[in-house]
């Protein structure tokens, strides 16, 4: 965040030694603007700038204009709608708005507790959504794809009461707010996952809308830079809140957004100087700040603060006091301003200064309290839309000043508390009811009923009209792509199912590259292939992709790269087709997200590959995974370099050993930690398969290991058993001595090896598991034993696991190389599979990271073969098979410190 403006930055440095030649300069100035133009007086200021710094001259910088308008009065575009009529529609949205929320409050069920919901944001936003959808948002028809809204989520009310008013929501269905169990609810804040053709974006979790709106628009841009979808008369726009711009994502990308000159994005910023527990900025000036961000980034800045009545006020203020007054008076008491009356903001606004207090002599003291803000002027809030929306090469940022709880009157309007104003007396309903001309009898009041015109009035037929003139009605959300795609079939990824040559070992990073190379050659679905990057290509093998299919630049390649004579060199293009996000996690993910999204928001079908450090995924973008989940996101995320133990040398910040745990919490995340190249292969074609082919909404995590090793190839028949998470990799000989080894990543490689150290060493035969998913395997199970408890009169189904443990005899060892949570989520299953319970343990990687080579790493976290065989002995030992010297004799033999710390504490 930039430092806090002072209020009179750029308005002079000093005293004015000379009055007289600062007059004459401002009217030549003048005289140009008049005479040639504001192009000529910009050139002329900025040659003398320059002069100035040539004369080594300290120019101070300021990014701040006056707090005025930044629209001129006469330059005002002219709303071409029926005000009177649009005022009428937005009285009776803010009424039913507050019906819905007041109503729900006043279930008070048997067991307590109050539903919640807001009513302040939406009465400060009303007139900008009003203009919006009236004039500016289109929806999706044949001549146009459809503009995209992220809606303030706290404004969510006014949203629903617009579309009962449209007849796409029932008055049954406004009586459900927030009641969704029974699934005719609607819910609390804009989630698709729960209103699947209503609601495009999850907005609520404060910061991700403005950071994923970004990365949207600029998704649009890339589509039509690719020939993929002409997404050129398409806007992105987005309403957040002044205190919501505190969020480090709401800023974090802004520089991306004039770089790339995305002025098919729009910010509105709703400054009602609130957020939910006070001011945002009380002893300074939000929309200053925030102008100084958005301007120093490369925006087109819109300011709009004021509205009619306080025109003639400034035209009359010769002296300049009341935009000294305007500028010098803080957030805090603009705040107190709409908290109290006419003669309150009298005496302790205008009465600052005589000059000031003569400009309202002439006016009431209602006439001083009903001077509006901005935001709450319709004619101005449409001429700042039609400016933001005919800008080009920049995006645009409107910076509009209004009143948290504007029209809720002492209930609320400007008061710290309505944020949180959810329940109101009777008077307050009255008073709503009166001060916005609803048509509801006294005798109705106390049972707060929904308004709603009859069919054939002008305000219902200009409601539809707008909306038909715009294409149809929004939000809308499309579920499904109207396209088809035919997967390739699995044998076109031979070369991965196929065993390693000797002598050619590879890892599954590798076998994801040579995977994802395939796919781009097929002519249908190669195209909408995005691979996703943050600054990590060659860590991944991916290098050779930048030639191949070019890195996406809207300006191209306008510099001479300094490995243009390698074969690999690294090429930018204005068609390319990777997306490479630099070091930056959260614009990967966002990214990855508005392609994912792609079938929905733009009725493409696109499949993204998002590779990163599998470290610096779910545990650095959770939040945003999370909202891709609601989004209902098809994709592939791809964690690299994963597990506690495989990246060695990094350390402590760089090894992950749960991140698929934290997949697992996502309900529609499907996820593996696969072992062989085989297994790659067949994952990610059924995920394939799944998401574009039958558009299912799940979406894949997929963690890849950079140790080469040999490829044993696919066994044929084992292919739906990898799908479902376990199948047998290696069995061993027979031995009435046995036991069972689970395994997944890159530690399945340590069962093995612990298989021949047992057989040989023991007697004890294994066989070995490969499980490519424990949490698939989990989820499994967990369903089974759900339906067997719902139904106690059905034979019993059997879990997954319980099924290919069901015929092995002897005790179970599960190893990864992550936490032992990770694998302990099957326990249930495994001791079903043997009447009268079964031995599992379970090893894992608990503990911070550090770096040393792989071997040692395994080691300190107790995974390799050497602990896998004491465990195995262990296990037959509690069963009585063995005597337990045989563990201490394995202690011994391996060299196991048994009094070293516990890796979980070391």
């Amino acid at each position: 965040m930039s430092a806090q403006p002072d209020p009179q930055a750029g308005f002079g440095i000093g005293s004015d030694t000379d009055q007289q030649e600062t007059r004459e300069w401002m009217d030549a100035l003048s005289a140009v603007i008049d005479k040639e133009g504001p192009e000529r007086a910009h050139f002329l200021l900025e040659q003398l700038l320059e002069h100035a710094r040539q004369s080594s001259i300290d120019l101070p910088f300021s990014a701040n204009t006056g707090y005025v308008n930044t629209i001129e009065p006469e330059k005002e575009a002219h709303c071409p709608g029926n005000i009177a009529i649009e005022k009428r529609l937005r009285a009776y949205m803010r009424w039913n708005a507050m019906a819905m929320v007041v109503r729900a409050n006043r279930l008070n069920p048997a067991d307590g507790g109050d539903l919640g919901g807001h009513i302040g944001s939406f009465a400060s936003v009303a007139s900008m959504f009003g203009a919006g959808f009236n004039h500016f948002w289109h929806a999706a028809s044949e001549d146009h794809g459809g503009d995209l809204l992220y809606i303030q989520g706290h404004s969510a009310p006014g949203i629903y009461a617009r579309a009962y008013l449209e007849g796409r929501l029932s008055e049954e269905q406004l009586d459900s707010f927030r009641q969704e169990v029974d699934g005719k609810g609607l819910s609390s804040y804009p989630h698709p996952k729960l209103m699947p053709e209503f609601w495009q974006f999850p907005t609520v979790s404060m910061g991700l809308g403005p950071l994923m709106a970004i990365y949207q628009a600029r998704f649009l841009k890339y589509l039509h830079a690719r020939g993929i979808a002409n997404t050129e008369n398409r806007k992105v726009w987005v309403f957040c809140g002044d205190g919501e711009m505190d969020e480090p994502e709401s800023l974090g990308a802004i520089g991306l957004a004039a770089r790339e000159n995305l002025d098919n994005l729009v910010f509105v910023i709703n400054c009602n100087l609130q957020r939910l527990d006070g001011p945002v900025r009380g002893n300074g000036k939000i929309v200053q700040e925030l102008e100084g961000e958005f301007r120093g980034a490369g925006w087109n800045v819109i300011k709009l603060l004021w509205g009619n009545g306080w025109d003639a006020l400034l035209a009359r203020d010769k002296t300049g006091k009341l935009k000294q007054l305007m500028m010098e008076t803080l957030d805090g008491d603009y705040q107190a301003m709409k908290a109290n009356d006419g003669a309150f903001v009298r005496k302790n606004f205008f009465g600052k200064y005589p000059e000031t207090l003569k400009l309202v002599e002439h006016m009431t003291d209602e006439e001083v309290f009903e001077l509006r803000r901005g935001g709450h002027e319709p004619a101005k809030v449409y001429a700042a839309f039609h400016a933001a929306n005919e800008h080009k090469n920049q995006p645009t940022v409107l910076l509009v000043k209004t009143v948290k709880g504007y029209g809720m009157g002492k209930a609320g309007e400007g008061k710290n508390t309505v944020h949180q104003t959810k329940k109101l007396s009777d008077d307050d309903i009255k008073y709503i009811r009166d001060r916005f001309n609803i048509p509801i009898p006294d005798s109705q009041l106390a049972d707060i009923p929904y308004y709603k015109p009859a069919d054939d009035t002008p305000e219902m037929q200009y409601l539809h009209e707008r909306r038909k003139a715009l294409g149809g009605y929004l939000p809308k959300r499309r579920p499904k792509a109207d396209e088809h795609f035919t997967v390739p079939a699995i044998e076109t990824f031979k070369a991965i199912l196929e065993p390693t040559a000797e002598g050619r070992e590879i890892s599954t990073t590798q076998a994801y590259v040579r995977f994802i190379t395939q796919l781009l050659r097929d002519q249908a679905l190669g195209p909408r292939v995005v691979p996703i990057l943050v600054d990590e290509a060659r860590t991944f093998g991916m290098e050779g992709l930048f030639r191949q299919i070019g890195i996406y630049n809207p300006k191209g390649q306008l510099y001479t790269p300094v490995d243009r004579d390698q074969v690999m060199y690294y090429k930018e293009d204005k068609a390319g087709q990777i997306l490479q996000e630099g070091i930056n996690e959260a614009g990967g993910m966002a990214s990855w997200i508005a392609a994912a999204t792609s079938y929905s928001t733009n009725n493409r079908i696109m499949v993204p590959f998002y590779v990163y450090y599998s470290m610096f995924g779910f545990q650095r973008i959770g939040d945003l995974a999370w909202a891709a989940g609601d989004m209902q996101a098809r994709g592939f995320l791809l964690g690299g370099t994963s597990g506690r133990t495989t990246l060695n040398g990094e350390g402590l910040q760089h090894e992950d050993g749960h991140s698929h745990i934290l997949a697992n919490t996502i309900p529609n995340c499907v996820s593996y930690d696969p072992t062989f190249a085989h297994e790659v292969a067949v994952i990610m074609h059924r995920g394939l398969k799944r998401m574009v082919e039958q558009q299912e909404n799940v979406f894949y995590y997929i963690t890849l290991l950079n140790e080469n090793y040999p490829m044993p190839g696919l066994v044929e028949g084992t292919e739906e058993q990898i799908i479902k998470g376990m199948y047998l990799c290696k069995p061993g000989a027979e031995g009435d001595k046995r036991v069972q080894l689970l395994g997944s990543g890159t530690i399945l490689r340590e069962s093995l090896a612990a298989q021949t150290l047992l057989a040989a060493d023991w007697g004890v035969q294994a066989d070995v598991w490969s499980c490519p998913s424990f949490n698939e395997l989990t989820r499994e199970g967990q369903d089974v034993d759900r339906w067997n408890l719902l139904h106690p009169l059905e034979t019993p189904r059997v879990p997954f696991v319980a099924q290919q443990l069901g015929s092995s005899t002897g005790p179970v060892v599960a190893s990864t190389d992550y936490m032992k949570a990770y694998a302990e989520q099957i326990r249930p299953f495994v001791q079903s599979s043997a009447k009268g319970g079964r031995n599992y343990k379970v090893l894992g990687t608990d503990g911070f990271g550090r770096s040393d080579f792989r071997s040692k790493l395994r080691e300190h976290f107790e995974v390799n073969r050497h602990y896998i065989v004491v465990a195995a002995l262990k296990a037959l030992s509690e069963d009585g098979v063995l005597p337990a010297t045989k563990v201490a004799e394995a202690i011994a033999k391996y060299g196991i410190n048994a009094d070293k710390i516990n890796p979980l504490y070391a």
